[in-house]
């Protein structure tokens, strides 16, 4: 069954138009009935996986961030390593140093307790548990973390199902590659602190645009999975096959979670408390 399947949905080509095909139909009908403009759109995306509690986000003059200042960051971080290991270190697929992952593994723990700290301070009757003040400097700073973390987990991940030639090589081999992701990330923090219209509307778009690659490319790597699949592909080309089912299960997932949070609140807006 799994043989007749794959030589379906991978060597006859109606499949193949038949795949896109409901892509395109679903992002239109998506486009459509979701606030208007790039930035209307970037806050359907942001509406599904993000609280958007004002307060807790960055605005653009008087309208506010796709995304909360902790969400920001952390697509912003997985952009940032995506685009850097898709781009600079190709297809790379080896563990990272012990170094390295200590490093990634206390970003992540102080994602965990800011995100706790901000949790209990949200709630009156827990405020005297929480550990300091927070703020939304140190949201972003933290999710950025984490995203980065998450990023040089994944892309790894996602070349050791897909391709059929890869680098044994980390993607990232020592403290001097990491830090100057790092840095990197730092300077696109500082850009967002700066409140500047023209830095903040293109990373905007571009963290909205991360939850998109991000489940795409998880959900590419299920199908192929699924079909057992692994290790077939030798050219970017092939694997736009994969990458639009993945893409047509991110946009369900974020359509779905969209009409449900719409259903019970009745507002594109975020919630109203914190």
């Amino acid at each position: 069954m799994i043989q007749f399947l794959q030589a379906t949905l991978v060597h006859k080509l109606p499949w193949r138009r038949i795949v896109y095909l409901v892509a395109g139909a679903l992002l239109l009908g998506w486009l459509l009935h979701t606030p208007p403009g790039l930035l209307g759109k970037a806050d359907a995306v942001g509406y599904a996986v993000c609280h958007r509690i004002a307060p807790r986000s960055f605005h653009l003059g008087d309208r506010q961030l796709p995304m909360c200042a902790r969400c920001s960051g952390q697509y912003l971080g997985a952009m940032l390593g995506i685009i850097y290991q898709i781009f600079f270190v190709r297809r790379r697929v080896g563990r990272p140093p012990w170094k390295v992952i200590a490093v990634l593994g206390f970003f992540v723990v102080i994602y965990g307790i800011d995100g706790l700290n901000s949790y209990l301070h949200l709630l009156p009757e827990m405020s005297r548990f929480y550990l300091y003040e927070p703020n939304n400097t140190f949201r972003l700073l933290t999710g950025t973390g984490l995203g980065l973390s998450v990023s040089i987990a994944m892309v790894p991940a996602f070349h050791q199902t897909m391709w059929r030639y890869r680098s044994p090589k980390p993607a990232v081999e020592g403290f001097l590659p990491l830090f100057k992701l790092i840095a990197i990330a730092l300077l696109l923090d500082v850009l967002v602190l700066t409140g500047n219209p023209l830095v903040l509307y293109p990373l905007a778009l571009l963290t909205s645009a991360g939850v998109l690659v991000l489940l795409t490319m998880v959900y590419a790597m299920v199908w192929v999975m699924l079909f057992r699949m692994e290790n077939r592909f030798e050219r970017f080309r092939e694997l736009l096959f994969p990458l639009t089912a993945g893409f047509i299960v991110a946009l369900l997932q974020i359509a779905a979670m969209d009409y449900v949070r719409y259903f019970f609140f009745g507002t594109w807006e975020g919630f109203h408390f914190g």
